[in-house]
């Protein structure tokens, strides 16, 4: 018999318009739902509509300046709040649903509901940081589910799959000796963050690891990096709670990005960070993903994997991506594994 997720989800999330041609679009629920839909794993997947996050919860990450700026402009009918992020009238109520999503999946989840919790949510919130917003992102939905765990006395793995590099979510606990925050990311590229060398600071140092990526990286170097560094390092960590990121754009078919995953790869990385954790105690927070029939893909991948089925639309990836973007050595994904290891066992050391 399989197990349980919750599906969070609710329609104030498509009222969040960010404009026409905008890539994080509201289809993009629509076609999440799509693919868990075609898994056809029933009674597995219990949907819940999540609650709004109180100002006080939101306060925990976001300074409440910005909070009432960004209730301002929405009221005001919206606007640029970046050249990347815009906003509508429905933004705000969605933004503070999205925020709330995590807390509420705490809630059940403490109650036993399901053995996870997958959270179809929009705006993402990765790259947003304390006082403003960035990268289509408002409030860190991330971040606010973490920080309410770790005032709980819970230790936290953060793994941030997502394309882009998770600036936002690093920022906030940069320094926090209770989460261990895990990011692969293609690199350089978009925010221009997470080098091999932003390892944490203070008490939290050796609690930030980064996997900056070539374009072109496909799920082989993915699996070497979760089997070489990601799991050990999460095992050493002991952690009580994992919270991912689960962004879809390093599928080979997004349209920003230029990652090599596939929806196998996907559903291979969900079973292997689950099992860092207990039943009960895992979390994941769509982020980005901007091809629609790749995102419903990986999505069904993923929600599948999470309930212990094995849905497949595309089959996992080797590195034969890596030529088509003309990298120096195919051999390079590995190298930053090794070295990202390396210095990842000297700052737990100093």
């Amino acid at each position: 018999m399989c197990m349980a997720v919750l599906l969070g989800f609710h329609p104030d999330f498509e009222d969040h318009e960010p404009g026409p041609d905008h890539p994080e679009s509201p289809h993009r629920l629509t076609a999440v739902r799509r693919g868990i839909e075609a898994a056809h794993l029933g009674e597995a997947v219990i949907e819940f509509a999540p609650r709004y996050a109180t100002h006080a919860e939101i306060g925990r990450v976001h300074n409440p300046g910005y909070a009432e700026a960004l209730e301002e402009k929405c009221l005001q009918g919206g606007g640029y709040l970046d050249p990347d992020t815009e906003v509508s009238p429905g933004s705000f109520a969605a933004a503070r649903r999205a925020a709330g999503a995590g807390l509420e999946a705490i809630e059940r989840l403490d109650r036993n509901e399901a053995a996870a919790a997958f959270l179809a949510v929009r705006p993402p919130g990765h790259h947003a940081y304390d006082a403003h917003s960035m990268g289509f992102c408002l409030f860190n939905n991330l971040a606010i589910t973490a920080s309410e765990l770790i005032s709980r006395g819970d230790r936290v793995l953060i793994v941030d799959w997502d394309a882009h590099h998770g600036n936002g979510t690093q920022n906030c606990f940069y320094t926090e000796p209770n989460v261990l925050f895990i990011s692969l990311h293609q690199y350089p590229f978009y925010p221009g963050t997470g080098s091999l060398d932003e390892v944490g600071e203070a008490e939290g140092r050796g609690c930030t690891i980064n996997v900056p990526l070539p374009a072109g990286t496909a799920g082989d170097a993915y699996r070497l990096a979760f089997d070489e560094l990601v799991v050990p390092a999460a095992e050493a960590f002991s952690p009580s709670w994992l919270l991912v990121s689960a962004g879809f754009d390093a599928h080979r078919s997004d349209p920003l990005c230029d990652l090599g995953l596939s929806s196998g790869d996907f559903a291979d990385l969900a079973r292997s960070v689950s099992l860092l954790v207990a039943p009960g105690r895992r979390i994941f927070f769509l982020e980005g993903g901007y091809n629609l029939s790749a995102l419903a893909a990986s999505a069904g991948a993923t929600v599948a994997a999470l309930v212990g089925e094995d849905f497949r639309p595309e089959p996992a990836t080797t590195g034969a991506k890596a030529n088509a973007f003309g990298s120096s050595r195919s051999d390079r994904p590995a190298q930053i594994i090794a070295e990202a290891r390396a210095i990842h066992e000297r700052s737990r050391s100093l």
